[in-house]
């Protein structure tokens, strides 16, 4: 059979089955992006990045390298989708109606993709910066529509995103549970004359083990002066006698990540001096930030506040300028939500039930670096980690 009579027989049988939360946490979110369009004057939006297809349908794969789009309208959703990801739309997504173009032919994309948003209305969003919109998608569009007007809505589920529901916030709590199993056996990995890899796989043991999907990022484990490095990753190095080591992981409970740093130094020796000057600077920019991250504060306000207390160190290490990110549902290949950063020069303010990572590691070039993180909610008064990392620099052998 093809894809078209495939999905009609599973419509009867497993439609909605692999939804992962209730139809009222869809109606909130749809409707609040209702407001958001009629506030842009928007009929429709087009919706290319996995995460917000999920977000507002629930549609899930583990294939997110090929075309896919949703064409929302306050009255009207219509997910498209190439022919092998039949399955996942009919069992996952909720949506009115779902459109199949054949796998090995993308040029079937354009036609009904055009069809379908021209007759929903003149006004038509795009997210221009978003991830999964093709250059050749937009060109086609812009042909085919030119009679509507397409205009740039990038952003435009940002701030919807950010703030948690209490769903939400329960499969954030449910992969900060995952990922403690995860940094817990990784410690417990770590060994001189072991490899980093040994190390990354007794945390994705655990984490699969504990309840963990398939993961946005692999874990991520380096060692001595490749943790220096900034985003490389375990490649079958063999760890040295007091080497740091570098671990940064994050479990997917429903798709949501919360995800931990931590560094162990390799070997029975007590931490040297300068690691732990690191270490005790993390740890005090950390303290800043939950003090800073509470509603009515700006994103750049704590990362002002971060950055005094980095300033013992600033000239000898080496930081992205970011001091968190905001988390919730993602895919591969990041668990960036990218919704809200805390750095310098962002205005955008905090609100309660934001959730951030603070991914907070300090790299001495060509030496080593030293990373501490906890994944965070804010709340009334200030942000309480939702992750439980030990915050203690300690050896392997201790």
């Amino acid at each position: 059979m093809d894809h078209v009579a495939y999905q009609s027989k599973l419509r009867h049988m497993l439609a909605g089955r692999e939804s992962a939360f209730p139809d009222a946490e869809y109606d909130r979110r749809q409707r609040l992006l209702n407001r958001k369009m009629s506030d842009n004057g928007l009929d429709a939006i087009l919706i290319t990045h996995p995460s917000d297809i999920y977000y507002l349908t629930g549609y899930n794969t583990f294939e997110v390298s090929v075309h896919t789009a949703l064409i929302y309208g306050p009255e009207r959703c219509v997910l498209q989708v190439p022919s092998i990801e039949t399955g996942p739309a009919i069992a996952c997504a909720r949506c009115d109606e779902v459109i199949g173009y054949r796998w090995e032919g993308p040029g079937e994309v354009l036609a009904p993709l055009a069809d379908t948003l021209g007759s929903m209305g003149p006004r038509i969003g795009m997210d221009c910066w978003g991830g999964g919109l093709r250059p050749g998608i937009v060109d086609g569009l812009r042909q085919r529509l030119g009679r509507h007007e397409l205009v740039d809505a990038s952003g435009i589920l940002a701030s919807i995103k950010r703030v948690k529901s209490a769903v939400e916030l329960e499969c954030l709590h449910q992969s900060a549970r995952i990922t403690e199993a995860g940094i817990l056996a990784a410690r417990g990995a770590v060994a001189v004359g072991s490899t980093d890899n040994k190390v990354a796989s007794a945390a994705a043991e655990a984490m699969i083990a504990a309840g963990s999907e398939f993961m946005s990022m692999q874990p991520i484990v380096v060692a001595g002066r490749r943790s220096s490095v900034i985003h490389t990753n375990h490649r079958r190095f063999t760890i040295a006698d007091r080497e740091p080591v570098f671990i940064e992981l994050g479990s997917a409970w429903q798709r949501y990540t919360a995800p931990i740093m931590h560094t162990v130094v390799a070997g029975s020796e007590t931490p040297d001096a300068r690691m732990l000057k690191v270490f005790d600077t993390c740890r005090h920019v950390y303290e800043r930030l939950l003090a800073a991250m509470r509603p009515g504060n700006t994103f750049g306000d704590a990362a002002r506040v971060a950055n005094e207390a980095l300033r013992p160190i600033q000239d000898e290490v080496f930081f992205s300028g970011v001091f968190g990110y905001t988390v919730g549902a993602q895919f591969p290949p990041s668990w960036v939500e990218g919704s809200g950063f805390v750095a310098a020069g962002e205005n955008d303010q905090f609100e309660e039930n934001m959730v951030f990572h603070l991914p907070l590691c300090f790299r001495i070039p060509g030496v080593w670096g030293i990373g501490f993180s906890d994944t965070v909610r804010v709340g009334i008064d200030a942000a309480e980690p939702i992750t439980r990392n030990d915050w203690r620099l300690t050896s392997s052998g201790h």
